[in-house]
Order: structure tokens, then sequence, then C-alpha cells
């Protein structure tokens, strides 16, 4: 969908504003971002095991909260096999896949602003 940023209708521009603070609510924490990555790269289910080691840093705890959160919010799938021990895995569902673009995007605009203000002088 092409937007049109010259659009001077301030009440469409408030729809953009809040469509954009809710997709920002969607992904704030610390690591949902970093667990939206690990399952990018993984192109496969990973196990919770796996996510865990993937996710340098995070306690147990709290990868669960995220991924219930990211779940909630459609972006990923759980998946529980009935086993002993259960076997657990995490998908990005299709809605998570349609992230890919805007990931990129913050990935290229992260580096151009590093890039940017390492050719700025010292103020």
């Amino acid at each position: 969908m092409v937007r049109d940023w010259a659009c001077e209708d301030p009440k469409q521009q408030m729809v953009w504003a809040a469509a954009t603070s809710e997709t920002l609510r969607v992904l704030e924490g610390k690591w949902k971002i970093v667990i939206i990555v690990q399952l990018f790269a993984a192109k496969a289910p990973l196990r919770f095991s796996e996510l865990e080691r993937r996710v340098e840093g995070v306690n147990q705890k709290m990868l669960i909260q995220q991924l219930k959160d990211l779940e909630k919010d459609g972006i990923i799938t759980r998946k529980l096999y009935p086993e002993v021990p259960p076997r657990v895995e995490y998908a990005l569902s299709e809605m998570g896949k349609a992230l890919g673009p805007s990931i990129e995007a913050l990935i290229d605009w992260a580096y151009l602003r590093k890039e940017t203000q390492s050719k700025e002088p010292a103020g």
C-alpha cells in the first residue's frame, strides 16, 4: 500500500499515528524484537530451550512472558506436543512473517543513522 505523505487531512494523519503507536505497543519490550529476529533467522519452529539459548541474557520468566504477549498479539504461534516431557515449539505466524519488510527497514534505518552519526563532527 502506498501512502500519500503529502496528505493534509489531520484526521488521516491521526489514523496513521494511532496505527503506528499500536504497532509499537505490540513490539515494545526488551526481548520481543530479539525473539522475532531469532524466529526469522531460524526459518523453522524453535523449541523453548533453543529460544532460551539464542536470546542471551533473558531469564526464563521474562522469556515466557514475552512469548505469551507475542502469541496473544498474533505475532507467533505456540505448538504443544503431548509428549513426556512436553515439547513446545514457537514459530512466526503469518502476521509475524508480515513484519519482515518492516524489520528490514528498521535495520537499514539503524545502520544509516549510525553511519550518519559517525560522520558528524563532535559538537
